[in-house]
């Protein structure tokens, strides 16, 4: 199918380290050759994630500069290839996160892509950026005004759900679903959720939607107390100024989401708080190791402690036709793409409530 005009493909560079420092240049790429079970879209929308960070840092490895970050796109079908079998159609409201492609069987035995696991592919899994498709070609993310992709990772977006909501639901908000889904999150549970911030407050309003018994928000500190509340939690941790709250807590909840970095936190504590065959589940990507805990506190709970890493293609339909059945609202403020390098800087102080997100004003 034909497009309404010639894709100039632009966006934000990053050529160094230096770049997650604000100093990201606007420049032309070459996107990935076309291929006819591809689709462009014309970028509307595109919400600034902490891994575009680490990514342009090198932080969890040498990124392969230039670099353009950015893997909660939304946008507009523009181009769709005549092999596309998805239902996508030219002028679709459409989405793409951190998944740009995997092996689906063309190359190798995969049974993550055979059983709908997708996003664990191990045989050829592409990053929407800093990724190499199976035909060499690099992958490039959305802080820019196109984007080309793999018609399998391209979702649409439902009727009734807002394009600057959308946005953060493709990596922050799939990534909490898939965890609290695929661990039992449901009516009778208890769920503790582990910071308070773009993936942390999508556990909140997750868990609540799926029908949790209670919600218990975790933080360091209080000042995130209002705003847990208001996005629907029951109780809220202060860990660093409640007292005796390991005592209180010990043995109350059956599933932990953990949505931070840090190989500081006091993961004894909160393994603690698991009841009888509970299960803590850590989401957030230290860029350094995990601290140590004792086996006992999982053998005489029979706890486990496990993984979840973004989200398979069904449940990220599943996740988006959520939002709109029990209106899940995130919190986000838009910001001109204009404004890339700032956005990175102040996301990495921590400003955002919750999630920033770039839009191209003639979108």
């Amino acid at each position: 199918m034909a497009t309404d005009s010639t894709p100039k493909f632009e966006g934000w560079l990053g050529h160094d380290p230096t770049s997650a420092d604000g100093n990201m240049i606007w420049g032309p790429y070459t996107p990935k050759a076309w291929d006819e079970t591809d689709i462009d879209i014309r970028i509307t929308h595109c919400s600034v994630c902490s891994s575009d960070l680490s990514t342009l840092r090198s932080s969890w490895a040498p990124a392969e500069y230039p670099c353009c970050v950015g893997h909660e796109i939304v946008g507009v079908a523009i181009r769709v290839g005549s092999a596309v079998t998805t239902g996508v159609t030219l002028g679709d409201r459409v989405a793409v996160g951190p998944q740009s492609d995997a092996c689906r069987g063309r190359q190798g035995v995969c049974q993550e892509c055979a059983t709908e696991k997708e996003n664990y592919c191990h045989v050829h899994l592409t990053g929407t950026y800093n990724g190499r498709y199976l035909s060499g070609d690099k992958s490039f993310g959305g802080f820019g005004l196109y984007h080309r992709a793999p018609s399998y990772f391209v979702f649409k977006v439902p009727a009734g759900l807002p394009s600057e909501l959308a946005a953060p639901m493709m990596c922050a908000g799939v990534t909490t679903y898939s965890a609290l889904k695929r661990n039992g999150c449901g009516p009778g549970k208890n769920v503790g959720i582990i910071g308070i911030g773009g993936l942390g407050h999508f556990g909140i309003l997750w868990a609540k939607a799926l029908g949790a018994e209670k919600v218990v928000a975790i933080s360091r500190r209080s000042n995130k107390r209002d705003d847990a509340v208001r996005l629907g939690a029951d109780e809220y941790i202060a860990t660093e100024e409640d007292t005796d709250w390991i005592g209180v807590h010990t043995m109350t909840l059956d599933l932990v989401i953990c949505t931070v970095s840090s190989s500081q936190m006091p993961l004894e504590s909160y393994l603690s708080c698991l009841h009888t065959d509970g299960c803590f589940v850590q989401i957030g990507l230290p860029e350094d190791k995990f601290p140590p805990f004792r086996a006992g506190l999982l053998a005489s709970r029979s706890a486990k402690v496990a993984g979840s890493f973004i989200g398979a293609p069904h449940e990220i339909r599943e996740m988006l036709q959520l939002a709109v059945d029990k209106n899940v609202v995130p919190w986000v403020t838009e910001r001109p793409m204009k404004e890339a390098n700032a956005a990175i800087m102040d996301m990495a102080k921590g400003k955002p409530r919750y999630r920033y997100v770039l839009v191209n004003e003639d979108g």
